[in-house]
């Protein structure tokens, strides 16, 4: 089995740089009522307040704040009503837990100034700017990490039947365009997510896992976000309750590949896995 070596690498948290040596992971705290996991489970800021503490306590190195579900099928959301979903839980994270560091998910640029106002330090944009390239004014204004991740299509209809002619080299081809957008508008941090489950069936994102290395090639970390998706309960013909394991596999291949950020449901079991992975380094 090659294992690719990671590779550090520092993020600029508004002003502050944060070298990152080993791999991260990104706890998801979704405010929704309606995203395909957890949806209503943290809806008032005690359950907020009490979830961001379990992440934090798991090993999270940053905590993902969704307001807005983008599960297949998912209905918009008024950027009003993400706001007020979103704010309130930056604000009380922030006042119990003021060193964490905080992600926005979200593809409004208007959502994302005001989360970066209240203390957010990432912006995580499933549309990689396709949705409003204004979204790379904000990140560069403020000097903000950018996940910048693939997508194609839109929420309540990306599941109908993707096609790609090469789907890893579409991919990572769309990926570099946007990143030189993105640095055209200023914007100096950039992740890269490949987009598990955004447009693509099945047999696509597993063909994105096992060819993962070549998306190094783009020069920058890379994000996975495998946790509970269906191209694993789909595959096992399980719930997304079930689907933890699944989870856990894909994960400690990704990092074999050379990915740097795991985004997931379940820090506790990451962790253990990040330190499984550095033992197969160790032997390979």
């Amino acid at each position: 089995m090659k294992v690719y070596p990671f590779e550090p690498f520092t993020l600029n948290l508004k002003g502050k740089p944060l070298f990152i040596k080993e791999p991260v992971i990104m706890g998801i705290l979704n405010v929704t009522p309606d995203s395909f996991y957890d949806g209503g489970r943290y809806t008032d800021l005690k359950s907020i307040v009490e979830r961001a503490n379990q992440l934090l306590q798991e090993g999270a190195n940053i905590i993902d704040i969704g307001a807005e579900s983008t599960r297949p099928g998912a209905t918009p959301v008024p950027t009003d009503q993400e706001l007020e979903r979103l704010l309130p839980a930056i604000r009380e994270i922030k006042k119990n837990f003021p060193d964490a560091i905080i992600s926005v998910d979200t593809y409004k640029p208007e959502v994302a100034e005001e989360a970066i106002k209240e203390g957010a330090h990432i912006i995580n944009d499933i549309s990689g700017g396709l949705y409003d390239k204004r979204i790379y004014d904000v990140a560069a204004k403020y000097r903000v990490p950018y996940v910048l991740m693939h997508f194609k299509g839109n929420p309540p209809v990306m599941d109908r039947d993707p096609h790609y002619d090469n789907v890893v080299l579409e991919v990572i081809q769309q990926l570099q365009e946007l990143m030189q957008q993105a640095r055209d508008a200023g914007v100096h941090d950039i992740i890269l997510d490949p987009g598990f489950g955004f447009g693509k069936t099945p047999d696509h994102n597993y063909k994105i896992l096992l060819n993962l290395e070549l998306f190094l090639r783009l020069g920058r970390p890379i994000l996975v976000g495998l946790s509970r998706k269906s191209m694993i309960w789909k595959v096992a013909k399980i719930s997304p309750e079930e689907a933890l394991p699944g989870t856990a596999a894909l994960n400690l291949i990704a990092l074999s590949k050379g990915a740097s950020i795991l985004r997931v449901h379940d820090p506790l079991p990451a962790t253990q896995i990040i330190n499984i992975f550095y033992k197969i380094k160790q032997v390979n």
